[in-house]
C-alpha cells in the first residue's frame, strides 16, 4: 500500500470520526460520535422510530441504480439513507449525469494535451498525474438540472484526490495576461442522445481555478469510469456541468473568446442573465445557499407521535447562522432545532422537530433570512418538498 493511499485511509477515517462539521463532540447512542451542532435533542431521539415517511408529488424513479447508457445514462443518489455518521457518498451511490462513452480510448494511454496561448505545449500524461496527485478533501457535486422530478439526486459528496489545476498552468508560460482556460473532455459516443447534446467544455478565467483541481481518485480508489476516469475536473462549489469528465485538453484561450456549445446549453440552469456570447461575460457558475429535506422520520413518544425532519444545507459562499423552515405557505417560518453550518462545502446535516396539528399535506420549505446571502433556488421554492402526514 503506498504511503498516499494510507494517507487517505487514515484521512478518511478522520473524517467519519469528526462528521466534517466541528470540533467539538459528545459520545452518544451506541458510541457514535456527534458534532455538537447536530446533537438530537433528547426529546427528539427517545421514543420508538415507527418508520419514515416517503416525499409525494415526486418521480419514481430508481435510486442508486446505474440505468440507461452513454449521454442517457443516469444514476440517481438516494440522499434518505444520508446520516451524520456517513457524509460522504459511497461511490456506488455517487449521482451520474452522463455515462461513458463506448467510444473511449484506452485509459492507460491517456494524455492531457496542454497547448494555446503558452511557451511549451506539452502532453501530460495519465500516469503522472497519479503520481501528482494528493488528498484535495471532501466536495459536493451537484448537476445544475438536479431537479424534483429526480428526487433531487443528482447530489452527491465526495472525498477527493487530484492535482491542482494551478500547479499544471505554472509549468506553462502564458503568453497572455488576459488569457483564459478552457478545459475539454472527451465527447464523442455510439448512439445519439434522446435526451443532451454533445457538448464538455468549459471556459474559466485562472482566477475562478485557483481551487479546482484534476480528479484521479474518488473515496481512495481510481476514479470510476462512469465519474470521468481516467481524469475529470472539479470546481469546487460549481455546478456539475462545470466539472468537465474525461478531460483529454487545456487550451489558453484569448480574454475575448465565444463561449461554448455547453455553456450556452447550461446558461439558464446556473442562473446567467440570458445566454452570452462571450466566455468572459458568464457569471461564475457556483451553487447559491441551498437547503431541504431528505426524509421524515415518524416517531412514537409517550404514547404521542412525533416527527423529525432531517435534511441538508450546501453551497453559497459563507456559511449561515439560521436556517428557517414553514410546513405550509399560511404559517410562518420558524428557526430549525438543530442547525450549525460551519462550512458551505460539502453539507451541513440538520434535524428539525415538527408536531403537525392535524392530518393532511404539507409543503416543506426553508429560507435563509440573511439579505448578503444568495439563495435564489431557494428564494423561488425549487427544493420545496411535498408529505402526505395521516396521524398526528
Amino acid at each position: 500500500m503506498t504511503a498516499h493511499r494510507k494517507s487517505l485511509l487514515t484521512r478518511r477515517a478522520w473524517l467519519r470520526a469528526s462528521l466534517l462539521f466541528g470540533s467539538a463532540f459528545f459520545f452518544d447512542f451506541a458510541g457514535v460520535a456527534w458534532p455538537s451542532s447536530l446533537r438530537p435533542r433528547q426529546k427528539d431521539r427517545s421514543g420508538k422510530l415507527l418508520g419514515t415517511l416517503d416525499f409525494i408529488d415526486e418521480s419514481p424513479v430508481a435510486l442508486g441504480t446505474p440505468q440507461g447508457s452513454e449521454l442517457d445514462g443516469r444514476l440517481y443518489s438516494n440522499l434518505a439513507k444520508l446520516e451524520p455518521a456517513n457524509p460522504i457518498t459511497l461511490t456506488e451511490n455517487f449521482y451520474i449525469r452522463t455515462r461513458a462513452s463506448e467510444l473511449l480510448p484506452d485509459p492507460a494511454t491517456w494524455q492531457v494535451k496542454l497547448g494555446g496561448l503558452i511557451d511549451r505545449p506539452m502532453n501530460l500524461g495519465i500516469e503522472g498525474l497519479r503520481k501528482a496527485a494528493k488528498p484535495m478533501g471532501t466536495h459536493l457535486l451537484e448537476c445544475a438540472g438536479n431537479v424534483r422530478q429526480a428526487r433531487f439526486g443528482l447530489l452527491s459528496v465526495g472525498d477527493w484526490a487530484g492535482v491542482p489545476v494551478s500547479e499544471i498552468l505554472e509549468q506553462a508560460k502564458t503568453k497572455s495576461a488576459t488569457a483564459r482556460v478552457l478545459i475539454s473532455g472527451f465527447d464523442r459516443y455510439a448512439a445519439q442522445s434522446r435526451t443532451s447534446i454533445p457538448g464538455a467544455s468549459w471556459i474559466f478565467s485562472r482566477e475562478q481555478l485557483e481551487k479546482a483541481f484534476l480528479a484521479t481518485e474518488l473515496n481512495g480508489q481510481a476514479l470510476p469510469k462512469d465519474h470521468g476516469a481516467p481524469v475529470r475536473l472539479v470546481v469546487p462549489g460549481w455546478y456539475g456541468c462545470t466539472c468537465i469528465k474525461w478531460v483529454n485538453e487545456i487550451t489558453l484561450v484569448e480574454e475575448g473568446v465565444e463561449a461554448t456549445s455547453q455553456m450556452r446549453e447550461y446558461a439558464g440552469r446556473t442562473l446567467q442573465k440570458g445566454v452570452p456570447q462571450l466566455a468572459k461575460d458568464f457569471a461564475p457558475a457556483s451553487i447559491d445557499q441551498a437547503a431541504m429535506p431528505i426524509r421524515i422520520e415518524k416517531w412514537s413518544a409517550a404514547d404521542k407521535i412525533q416527527y423529525h425532519v432531517v435534511g441538508i444545507a450546501w453551497g453559497g459562499s459563507r456559511p449561515v447562522k439560521v436556517l428557517q423552515i414553514r410546513f405550509n405557505p399560511d404559517e410562518d417560518y420558524v428557526t430549525v432545532d438543530n442547525f450549525r453550518q460551519v462550512t458551505n462545502d460539502p453539507w451541513t446535516i440538520w434535524t428539525h422537530h415538527w408536531s403537525p396539528q392535524a392530518p393532511g399535506r404539507y409543503l416543506i420549505r426553508l429560507s435563509v433570512k440573511e439579505p448578503a446571502v444568495e439563495a435564489r433556488r431557494l428564494d423561488s421554492g425549487y427544493y420545496v418538498r411535498s408529505v402526505e402526514i395521516t396521524e398526528v
